[in-house]
């Protein structure tokens, strides 16, 4: 059943208001005049039948029930907001957003943006660099590429090319108290890696030894 919403322009008018706890900011946010501020607020007041704010000496305050409104119109614009960017970026014309790790854009992807650009002028390539594997699922990015077994859910992943993990140590660790003879005995030594990469609990899942600390 359609229920009478509250007039828009003022719930904006509320909203900047309530969050400067001022109508001349408001005012001057909005480029109108403080007077138009007083007028839309005093229609929304009309509108709900209460008191949105009180004043005390010369401050403006929120009523509790002010202060309640104000909270949830202030997720509501906030999802309008996010709402309209993401829309403005996947409307772009002729935008590609890429998503990878920083590494692998400086050493892969950036040395070969020149030659896509003459390939494809009209295509304006945006990189979007990022580190942590959760950030791979931005809703505003067209293709990413990342390292992993590719079972991200809800995406189309194509392999490619294959790893093989080797791992190396210096010399003198092949002698002494407790020498690297075998696989298991990686337990016994500190194991050296990158802290964004799991490739050591790759190797030794594979190897089913025992896992290192």
């Amino acid at each position: 059943m359609s229920k009478r919403l509250p007039p828009l322009n003022a719930l904006r008018v509320f909203d900047s208001a309530a969050r400067h706890l001022s109508f001349t900011k408001a005012a001057e946010e909005l480029f109108v005049t403080q007077a138009a501020v007083s007028h839309q607020i005093k229609t929304l007041e009309e509108f709900l039948g209460l008191k949105l704010f009180r004043r005390r000496n010369r401050s403006l305050l929120l009523t509790e029930e002010g202060q309640s409104y104000y909270l949830d119109i202030k997720e509501i614009f906030s999802s309008i907001n996010e709402a309209t960017r993401k829309l403005l970026a996947r409307s772009a014309k002729g935008a590609l957003t890429v998503s990878l790790s920083p590494s692998f854009a400086i050493q892969w992807l950036v040395p070969r943006l020149s030659g896509f650009n003459q390939a494809y002028p009209g295509i304006d390539v945006r990189i979007q660099a990022v580190d942590r594997e959760e950030d791979k699922l931005a809703d505003d990015v067209d293709v990413a590429i990342f390292y992993g077994r590719g079972n991200w859910t809800g995406l189309r992943t194509d392999r490619l090319y294959a790893e093989y993990l080797i791992p190396v140590c210096a010399p003198s660790l092949l002698t002494g108290e407790k020498p690297l003879k075998t696989p298991s005995d990686l337990i016994y030594h500190t194991l050296l890696h990158d802290t964004s990469r799991r490739d050591w609990q790759a190797y030794v899942r594979q190897l089913e030894i025992q896992k290192p600390d």
